[in-house]
């Protein structure tokens, strides 16, 4: 019977992350390898199957296309043998070991400190790896495996996914009391002044979920939109350049402490977004998922 030689997963690893990296430095640094090794490691893959993967010149790495697919291939399989871990943690302890997750940023700095201490407190074996992205690169993620699961903000379309509701967020009005007096405890969506509304720029469902609760379509020609947090925009206001929305997570968590900003809840059919916790379908880890969105859904 002739021997059959198959990749190793250290091989497919060493060809990821110099497709995700595009630079043989960076790739080793990210493998905790040196240059050298990683070099090589991908020479013996190319002997070994006999084609050319990765072009090489002195300033540019390119994929051959049969790279590119081998690549993506790779990853599949990465994902898969990750997986295999997986399920034997699985079948220990509940909440062990490590685990990846990503954040949007519209919830991370108001929800997480409050739910952190618990969780290290009720299960400390969990090593939880946080990472901070906006809903699209966090989706994308999720699918190519660099994160187990993902907290954020429902409507969104995040592929096929499972996921699990943990509560309602509502959409507040954030203004400066001169800007709109005489209004009732919530705020109409016609009472907004779109040359004055200041969202998140694109990429940030918040300003999506906002938009689509107001249902006013001059307010998406009108609004300036700012690559910026939270946390800035609502310095902006309390400078009094204009007015903008926030989740209530983010004013309970006290955003608006030491600013004479006022804020409102938005009187709309959908002035609400709901946080969920999402992972992939095929995750061997369901039920660690499911406890985590337990103790996740406890945090308003």
């Amino acid at each position: 019977m002739a021997t059959t030689y198959l990749p190793t997963l250290k091989q497919l690893q060493y060809l990821l992350a110099l497709r995700d990296h595009g630079h043989f430095g960076r790739a080793a640094e990210a493998c905790f390898v040196t240059q050298s090794t990683l070099s090589a490691g991908l020479r013996e893959l190319e002997t070994l199957i006999g084609v050319t993967l990765v072009e090489r010149t002195r300033r540019v790495v390119r994929f051959t296309p049969l790279g590119e697919r081998i690549a993506a291939k790779a990853r599949i399989v990465l994902r898969e043998a990750e997986e295999l871990g997986d399920m034997a943690r699985a079948a220990g302890r509940p909440l062990s070991g490590d685990m990846r997750m990503s954040v949007i940023p519209t919830i991370a700095p108001f929800m997480l400190p409050r739910i952190l201490p618990r969780l290290r407190r009720d299960y400390p074996d969990l090593k939880l790896f946080l990472r901070e992205e906006p809903s699209g690169p966090a989706c994308e993620g999720l699918h190519n495996g660099r994160t187990d699961c993902v907290l954020l903000a429902l409507p969104f379309t995040c592929g096929e996914v499972a996921s699990q509701a943990l509560f309602d967020d509502r959409l507040f009005v954030a203004f400066q009391p001169q800007d709109m007096p005489n209004l009732p405890p919530k705020v109409p969506a016609e009472a907004i002044d779109e040359t004055r509304l200041l969202l998140l720029e694109d990429g940030h469902c918040l300003k999506d979920h906002a938009l689509s609760a107001c249902n006013r379509p001059e307010l998406r020609a009108e609004a300036t939109m700012l690559g910026t947090s939270l946390h800035t925009i609502v310095q902006m206001v309390d400078n009094g350049l204009g007015m903008t929305m926030l989740p209530e997570m983010a004013v309970n968590a006290g955003i608006l402490e030491h600013t004479s900003i006022v804020a409102r809840p938005l009187d709309a059919v959908n002035a609400t977004r709901t946080i969920a916790l999402v992972w992939r379908r095929s995750s061997p880890r369901e039920r660690d998922f499911q406890l985590l969105a337990g103790v996740l859904a406890e945090a308003p």
